[in-house]
């Protein structure tokens, strides 16, 4: 018997409690211990207030981010009761902070409706905080209680007074658990509570920044209110397209008692963005109610389109996807008790609830329809367009196919392929220039790196007919060396990414302006064609230097001009400073050392923080409207000086 097998006895077997188990196994509850986690940990203790207000109870909440990065959460709901809990023998509000699956939101005489669905979200921010402390206005006193590490270091006591009513929530993250990212990003937190405005208007939302401040010296702040909901979130997502319609399309009811509130709007753009939500939870992998709305939307315009009679020269059938393209919808759904696949609650599983948006999507179509004819023939209008147009991409589609079979081993000639057969350890770079391409080539190490160089700015996908983008060569090479399947006639938007060829896809292009708009320009593409790739973690942008700074035999690289005082101080007079204008300044050994070299170079995952907010940005970004673009940049440039 070996020794692991003899040491393996029932006083192995560890029987953690709940609020262990969270902190030794955060990312089942939280999804990671990264940025994304860090910042669930806001939106549990919002989702709680969010909760109040759905139930009527409040319509104000605010949160504020901390000098020393700790976030405190306030609204005027009933306040979370402190009574003696009698099964447990403590208050209710430590049972509420302390204990996992304990919750108002399983009694339904409490929450019709809840974000909150298993119950685990404040204790779970409790857990994963060095330090938390609840304060609850309630029945004309304040009471408090401190904890550490989602255990109570005192008992609930009376501090006070209070003529008003609601709960504060003051929680500083365990740097033990979140050791790489501790520091919250007010953008992040910012577009998510504007978000939650939308979805639930007459509600005020509050973000206060007290580690800035803006021009006038006071600590940043927005305040968030929406009195149509739906509509204004459509106008604020499109603001940068151009509609084609006069008015957003909306409907707010409540069909088989589930409550349903739709807005859409079409636009000249090619992509179809929409946006679906459950009890305020974005459901980005979608669900039954995103079903039920493609399924009423596609059937009401398509018996219109026929009674119309404006289909009868049309010699092929119109497939869903024609349907919605250059439509914008947000879906947003109440259900009393949800059925979501795992805590992340990414996808509804509720078939009730289909047919109670298809429903109410076909009424409110329909009636749309027959009450703006111009509108309706202009829609329909832009349904053929998008028709013809998808057959011509299939054409375009099936020509990529050819050509690839006509290559030698499928691949694009301008590709140099690394000798790994294992996806896992393969990485591709997608390098801005031959001249570039050919020193990455020199300088990667064969065994797992790939290069495809491209040819200058490739095609921008935001603006251009889907047949254009899979005409375009570097497009075409880049579905091909990444081994993908383009998708079919009948889903063109599918894309089977099972024979992925590389697990990371690096996008390296110069540190300059030019560089910058290749990237956003290959991004684009990702997000609109192979959103799957950057969803599951592949797609990564290199980091070459700015300067080399050399004195004599020392030199060191920096890639800001922060880093290049810090080492010209360091290295004293006489230093020489090189600024690469381009990756094709760098000797190949440069280039492999600072960027390529998995020892020492430094990737940036790209990651979806907000589908929402990432569609918006890139739509401003790439398309046709000047002043929110230019706007963007003057407040975003990080490059202070442009070289001629």
């Amino acid at each position: 018997m070996s020794e692991n097998q003899a040491k393996y006895s029932a006083d192995s077997i560890q029987a953690l409690e709940g609020m262990e188990h969270v902190r030794m196994r955060p990312s089942m509850y939280i999804g990671d211990v990264g940025s994304r986690g860090l910042h669930h940990l806001v939106y549990e203790v919002v989702d709680n207030s969010i909760d109040e207000a759905m139930a009527g109870h409040c319509d104000r909440i605010s949160v504020t981010i901390n000098e020393d990065n700790s976030v405190t959460t306030e609204d005027n709901g009933r306040g979370i009761p402190v009574g003696m809990h009698k099964k447990e023998g403590v208050s209710a509000l430590e049972v509420v902070m302390t204990k996992i699956g304990a919750g108002g939101k399983f009694d339904k005489d409490s929450y019709k409706v809840s974000g909150g669905l298993h119950g685990v979200g404040v204790s779970c921010v409790n857990a994963l905080s060095e330090k938390l402390v609840a304060t609850v206005h309630r029945d004309g006193k304040i009471w408090e209680q401190e904890y550490q590490r989602g255990k109570s270091v005192e008992l609930v006591k009376e501090v006070g007074t209070s003529d008003k009513t609601g709960t504060i929530v003051t929680f500083l993250p365990d740097k033990t658990i979140f050791q790489d990212v501790n520091t919250y990003s007010y953008d992040i937190l910012a577009t998510r509570l504007r978000e939650l405005s939308f979805l639930n208007k007459g509600i005020t939302i509050t973000i206060t920044d007290k580690r800035n401040k803006d021009k006038d010296g006071n600590d940043v702040h927005e305040e968030f209110y929406s009195k149509d909901g739906l509509v204004e979130f459509i106008k604020f997502l499109d603001d940068t397209r151009e509609p084609i319609m006069k008015d957003v399309i909306a409907f707010e009811g409540e069909k088989n008692g589930v409550p349903v509130e739709v807005a859409m709007i079409y636009n000249t753009s090619y992509s179809e963005n929409l946006h679906s939500y459950v009890n305020n939870i974005n459901t980005h992998e979608g669900g039954t109610h995103l079903s039920g709305f493609r399924r009423g939307l596609t059937h009401t315009l398509k018996k219109y389109s026929e009674t119309s009679g404006m289909l009868d020269k049309l010699k092929f059938e119109i497939s869903g996807d024609d349907f919605r393209e250059g439509l914008t919808a947000i879906i947003s759904v109440k259900v009393a008790e949800p059925q979501f696949e795992g805590q992340t609650k990414t996808k509804l599983g509720n078939k009730e609830v289909s047919a109670c948006v298809s429903q109410a999507v076909s009424e409110m179509l329909r009636d749309y329809l027959e009450e703006h004819p111009e509108d309706a023939k202009t829609i329909v209008q832009k349904v053929i367009l998008a028709a013809q147009a998808r057959h011509a991409a299939q054409k375009a589609r099936e020509m990529v196919q050819r050509k690839s079979v006509m290559s030698i081993g499928g691949l694009p000639g301008k590709l140099s392929d690394c000798s790994e057969q294992d996806p896992a350890k393969c990485e591709v770079f997608l390098v801005e220039g031959d001249s570039a391409g050919g020193t990455a080539k020199q300088g990667r190490d064969r065994a797992f790196q790939a290069i495809l160089p491209l040819r200058g700015k490739i095609l921008n996908v935001e603006k251009a007919m889907q047949h254009k983008v899979f005409e375009n060569e570097e497009i075409r090479n880049i579905f091909t060396a990444l081994g993908v399947t383009i998708g079919t006639e009948e889903d063109s938007k599918a894309l089977n990414i099972e024979k992925l060829r590389y697990h990371k896809v690096v996008i390296m292009c110069d540190a300059d302006i030019d560089g910058s708009h290749i990237s956003t320009l290959i991004l684009t593409f990702f997000f609109r064609y192979m959103k799957e790739l950057v969803e599951n973690g592949h797609v990564y942008i290199a980091t070459p230097p700015l300067y080399l700074v050399k004195k004599g035999a020392k030199k060191e690289y920096a890639w800001n001009n922060d880093q290049r005082d810090s080492i010209m101080m360091k290295f004293g007079d006489g230093c020489k400073v090189q600024r690469y204008k381009g990756l094709g300044e760098m000797n190949a050994a440069q280039l492999w050392e600072t960027t390529m070299n998995p020892e020492f170079r430094t990737l940036r995952r790209v990651d979806i923080e907000n589908g929402v907010e990432a569609d918006r940005i890139f739509s401003m970004l790439m398309g046709d409207d000047v002043p929110p673009r230019r706007e963007f940049i003057e407040n975003n440039a990080i490059y202070a000086n442009i070289d001629a």
